[in-house]
């Protein structure tokens, strides 16, 4: 931080300072309350993404058990073609969100194919979306939690440094200014007492009026 200047145009500037200061304050921290909320409901909705894919796991296991013993290859059946992620505006910030996911299926022999493997490609295909949802709630969370953060230093900056110096700056100009004003009339008045001395004028009398106008 810069030393105010000890005058009349820096308290003046002081003072402007600190009422944008208390002036800006309150929005940031309404923005600071808002993006926190948004955080706590960025974490729940990521929760949840987390406990419907172990429900889903859960629920694949026990209806599909002999995905595990690899009899029957899958590779190749599936494939994501396009994972389409838009963004939201929340509270200023831009975070992503799934819009669309898209797969291939290449063509395979219902004959030669246990009548399972329908089930199976439909749970992948779940599974999957359930992935990609999980991956962009965290990834929401993160950026959300970023941004909370730097407005939390910004309304500290103002709370804790900004506003405090200003005012302390503005208490130190008003006494140099008022020192120097005190310091101003006495000296005038020294300046006063001697030019007195010097022309042998007691202090008690006037000074005598000029001969000439």
């Amino acid at each position: 931080m810069s030393k105010p200047v000890l005058s009349k145009n820096g308290l003046q500037h002081e003072r402007e300072n600190l009422r944008l200061y208390r002036k800006v304050l309150p929005s940031l921290d309404l923005k600071r309350r808002q993006l926190l909320g948004e955080q706590k409901r960025a974490e729940h909705a990521a929760r949840q993404q987390e406990e419907s894919f172990a429900a889903f796991n859960q629920t694949a296991v026990q209806q599909l058990p002999m995905l595990g013993a690899r009899a029957v290859p899958l590779e190749g059946l599936l494939q994501i073609r396009e994972i389409k992620v838009g963004v939201e505006n929340v509270v200023g910030v831009k975070l992503p969100i799934l819009e669309t996911l898209t797969f291939d299926t290449a063509p395979y022999s219902f004959l030669a194919k246990p009548h399972w493997v329908d089930l199976a490609l439909q749970k992948l295909r779940e599974y999957a979306e359930l992935k990609a949802r999980i991956d962009i709630a965290h990834e929401r969370v993160q950026i959300i939690r970023q941004a909370a953060r730097k407005i939390t230093q910004r309304v500290n900056l103002f709370e804790k440094i900004l506003i405090p110096t200003a005012e302390k700056n503005i208490k130190r100009i008003q006494i140099y200014l008022a020192d120097a004003e005190r310091a101003a009339v006495v000296q005038s008045k020294i300046a006063k007492s001697k030019g007195r001395q010097l022309r042998r004028i007691p202090d008690d009398q006037p000074e005598p009026e000029p001969l000439l106008p």
